[in-house]
Order: structure tokens, then sequence, then C-alpha cells
């Protein structure tokens, strides 16, 4: 169960997130890296951010290009949220592969 300032700041670090990602992939033309969710711990210390990445065959290389560069990620996260947030969480990234659960359960029921 979390509480509703969990969820505001999930919130707000998904937007900020979303938000830098979409400027970085800008430069790399047929790739979109949108942040479907985030899970930060009761303790405002550790955000889970779940990435979706199209296309889906480069998901867990653009995920590990991303965690190498999570402490210049966190760093600009903190400059933007520098006003709401007086300790920036640190940041795990996972791939969100549930759209393709999704896509391969109909596939498989559509057989």
């Amino acid at each position: 169960m979390e509480t509703t300032r969990q969820n505001k700041i999930a919130r707000l670090i998904q937007k900020e997130l979303s938000d830098i990602f979409q400027r970085q992939t800008q430069a790399m033309h047929g790739t979109l890296v949108s942040v479907s969710v985030c899970r930060i711990s009761p303790d405002m210390s550790v955000c889970r951010a779940y990435l979706s990445v199209f296309p889906s065959e480069r998901a867990s290389e653009i995920v590990e290009n991303i965690n190498a560069n999570m402490r210049q990620i966190r760093y600009e996260l903190g400059q933007r949220t520098r006003h709401q947030l007086r300790i920036i969480p640190e940041l795990k990234f996972f791939v969100d592969d549930s759209l393709d659960y999704a896509e391969n359960i109909d596939r498989l029921l559509n057989v």
C-alpha cells in the first residue's frame, strides 16, 4: 500500500524521467523510450523505474546503457526537481515487457 506522498513523488519522477529520455532519444531515430511506471520505497530513498522501449529488440541494450549513465540521469533529475524534493532517490531501471507479454498471450489465444 503506497501512501499519497509516495504516489506524488513517483508521478513527479516519472514525468521528469520521461522528459529526460525524450530529449536524449531525439538523436536516435527510430527509438522510443517511455517510463511506464515508477515505484518509490517507503523511505523515499530508492525509485524503481520501468521502461518501455520500442523497438523491443533493443530494450536490454538501451536499459544497460541507461544504467551505465545512471549518475548523470540522477544529477539531471536533481537539477529539475531541486525545489520539490529534498533527497533525490537512487534510481534503478528495469525493462517493462508487459506489452510484449500481452501480445504473446493474444497471439496464443488467436491460434
